[in-house]
This record gives C-alpha cells, structure tokens and sequence, in this order.
C-alpha cells in the first residue's frame, strides 16, 4: 500500500510492502535531500558504502546525490515514510544554511542514521502520521512547510551533538569516499581495483556489496546527475558534460537519457529564470 504527495518541489511517500523481496529496491540518486522515517520491518540501508542496521523510527537522511538503497533481510512487513525537498525550499527562511548542516556538513555516507536517543522522534512520527492522514490538499502543504523547518532544527541538533566524533572507515568506505573524490576524472574500474590492490572481480564485489550497483553504473549515475545541476544553472550542455568526466558527447547523451528519460536540451529549455 501506498501514499504519495506532490507539491511544489516536494514528494512525499509512505509505503507498506507485506512481503519485500530484495529484487525490487535498487539503488538510486536524486537532486534533493530525503529524510526517511523507518517503522518495521529486517532491514539494513546503504548510503555510500555505510551500512546502516534499522530499528523502529529509526531517522535516516541523505543529502543531494548522496546514493543510498534499502537492503531486504527477510521478507517480513516492511512500513516506511519519506519526503524529498529540495535545499533552495529551505533558504527562504534560512539563507544561511543553518537548518540543514546535518545535509550539508558531512562527508557523503557519514551520520546519515539517528535513533530517538539523539532526535525527537516522537516530533518526526507525528509530522509524518498527519501528513499522511485524511487532510486536503491545502492543509497538508502549510503543514509540511510549518514542520519541515521544526524537524530539520531536531535533526541539526543531533549532528551537532555528534559532529565532533569519528570513527575510522571500513575498506568499502573508503573504496566509495575515493571513487567520489576521483569521480570526474579518467579513471577506470582497472584503475580503482589496482589503487586499492584488488582484483577487478574483488573490487567490484565488495563495492556492489556495498552500495548495491556495480562501480561503473554508480560513476555514471553519479555524473550525469551532477550534470544536470550544472546544465539547469546555465552551463552550457558539452561543457557540463565535459566537466563531468565524459569524453565523448554520445556516451554522456544515453547514460543521460537512459538516467532521466530525457535529453539535456530538455533541462536546458526547464533552467530556472
């Protein structure tokens, strides 16, 4: 069973799947910021190479291309709630930037899990249990506009609290941070097994483990989204594919297409102003 909402920017979700089947949740990469609500079920998540164990209300948010994917344990209910916003919402009230440090103040796969000894939530299950109850249309977006900056001032504080800690990373960790950092540069699966001296099998193993998509599809999903940002604030089509590790323009077209269901001219025509 499902729910969706749309408004302006924003999509909300709840979802029940009775008996979820590993299969049918793969990974994905959106241009907005997710906070995801977790009510039940045996599942772990996967943000960028971390792996997360879930448990009831469990908060987890991912920033603007950060990749993440739910990993099926056990075919058991599985009851979830999500809404996607994008940053620009937020400035409005916070053109500092100050409501979403937990998004954009942290490297890509780290602090992504909160439990409700850090966060309120009481507050999030609540906003999400209204929002999704018999309301109009209306209604429903004064309220997430009203909430959504409440919440995101819980989860800030959360981060906070935790920001000064570290952890060392894992080898699938650090395989994904090196991947981000080399993203748009000529780089190879070849070339990122031997830095890490690891077979091509191997390598490609325990990333797939990790993220839960071959390495190659990741670098391409990861590159033509952050074209698409480029191209919708006004950077010409081949420069932003250039600048996003692409070679050659026809290559850089059908991952576009096979990625967003469209051409880039598409987005260009869509640039905002």
């Amino acid at each position: 069973m499902d729910k969706e909402f749309r408004f302006d920017d924003i999509y909300f979700k709840y979802s029940i799947d009775k008996s979820p089947e590993a299969k049918d949740f793969n990974m994905h990469i959106h241009n907005q910021c997710e906070i995801y609500l977790f009510i039940s079920g045996n599942v772990e998540y996967l943000v960028e190479g971390s792996k997360y164990p879930l448990t009831k209300n469990s908060i987890m948010i991912m920033s603007p291309a950060e990749a993440h994917t739910p990993r099926i344990k056990s075919p058991i209910e599985y009851e979830r709630y999500m809404i996607n916003f994008p940053l620009d919402l937020v400035k409005a009230i916070d053109d500092k930037g100050i409501l979403t440090r937990a998004f954009t103040e942290r490297k890509l796969g780290q602090n992504n899990m909160y439990t409700e000894n850090e966060v309120d939530t009481e507050l999030i299950v609540n906003f999400f249990t209204r929002i999704c109850s018999d309301i109009d249309e209306y209604e429903r977006r004064v309220l997430v506009r009203a909430y959504l900056p409440v919440i995101l001032d819980a989860i800030g504080k959360g981060f906070k609290n935790r920001k000064n800690k570290t952890k060392g990373l894992t080898m699938a960790e650090k395989i994904v941070a090196y991947v981000n950092k080399h993203l748009f540069e000529d780089i190879t699966v070849e070339s990122l097994a031997g830095h890490f001296y690891l077979s091509n099998s191997q390598f490609s193993r325990l990333f797939i483990y990790a993220t839960g998509i071959a390495p190659w599809s990741y670098i391409l999903k990861k590159r033509v989204i952050t074209a698409k940002e480029k191209i919708t604030q006004g950077t010409p089509i081949n420069k932003a594919a250039e600048i996003c590790g692409f070679k050659d323009y026809s290559v850089f077209y059908r991952a576009y297409v096979n990625h967003f269901g469209h051409s880039p001219s598409e987005d260009k025509k869509n640039k905002p102003g």
